[in-house]
């Protein structure tokens, strides 16, 4: 090993250190060689996105990848470093169930509690009450949760209609529930939804999700063009590159959307 290979191996267990907030491995094999070398001591260390935004990219990956060891220890790090707060994770776990499934929602729930008494645990603390659920933020009356649902599609989705509320999967669920509650909830900001969506959609292989959220999340510029490049790579990193690659044609084609829209809109023609 060269001495430039040598640094870049030693750089890479200091960041997979400061990131896990435990040492790395120690074992040679390839796959921890090129773990330390190429996603902690390179894409982790990226300046498109924060480690905090990382965060929100890489526990639905590890979630929806049923990968039980990377789930503890990225639950666990994104807790025990500060960069994601219980609230912030619980309120990602509900996210994550409605775009990444609630079977694997559950698991991940589980890993966030155990984890989180993991951490007091160590620190000699008692486990502080949970947040109280109620009341809701959003409008308890059956017709204005609707209504806030379908204001809440338009502004998400960047659209000027929203679906219709004439059978339980578009009125009960994405107008009620997903819209009308879950994307208004404060526990957890735009951003850092649009990153976990994003994610979620690439993974499930779902065309129209996929166009649309990329879409929202670059139109409404939640996301900058560079930011979701960078997402992309980083999921690439700990979900798969042919997922990526289909993910990222999605953004070039999106970019391109958006583009000719801004300059339309610039123009002042519909």
């Amino acid at each position: 090993m060269t001495a430039p290979d040598i640094d870049r191996r030693e750089r890479g267990r200091d960041a997979f250190a400061d990131i896990m907030t435990f040492p790395a491995p120690e074992d040679s094999t390839p796959v921890t060689e090129y773990l330390l070398d190429y996603v902690f001591a390179d894409i982790w260390q990226r300046p498109g996105l924060t480690r905090r935004d990382r965060r929100f990219i890489t526990l639905p990956c590890v979630a929806a990848a049923d990968a039980e060891a990377p789930l503890r220890d990225h639950t666990y790090a994104a807790l025990n470093s500060g960069d994601v707060s219980i609230v912030e994770m619980q309120e990602m776990v509900l996210h994550f169930a409605v775009y990444g499934g609630w079977p694997k929602a559950s698991r991940f729930n589980m890993v966030v509690d155990e984890q989180w008494e993991r951490i007091h645990r160590e620190r000699g603390l008692p486990v502080p009450p949970a947040e109280p659920l109620l009341p809701l933020t959003t409008p308890s009356d059956p017709d204005e949760r609707l209504a806030a649902g379908e204001q809440s599609f338009k502004d998400v989705n960047c659209l000027p209609s929203a679906p219709t509320r004439d059978n339980p999967f578009q009125g009960a669920g994405i107008l009620n529930f997903v819209f009308g509650e879950m994307w208004l909830r404060p526990g957890l900001g735009m951003k850092q939804r649009r990153i976990v969506t994003v994610a979620c959609v690439a993974f499930q292989d779902a065309p129209y999700p996929i166009l649309s959220h990329v879409y929202g999340a670059l139109k409404s510029r939640d996301l900058s063009f560079d930011e979701m490049d960078e997402l992309v790579l980083h999921f690439a990193a700990h979900y798969g590159w042919p997922k990526a690659l289909n993910l990222n044609q999605v953004v070039a084609e999106q970019k391109q959307r958006v583009t000719e829209e801004w300059a339309a809109e610039t123009r002042g023609t519909p």
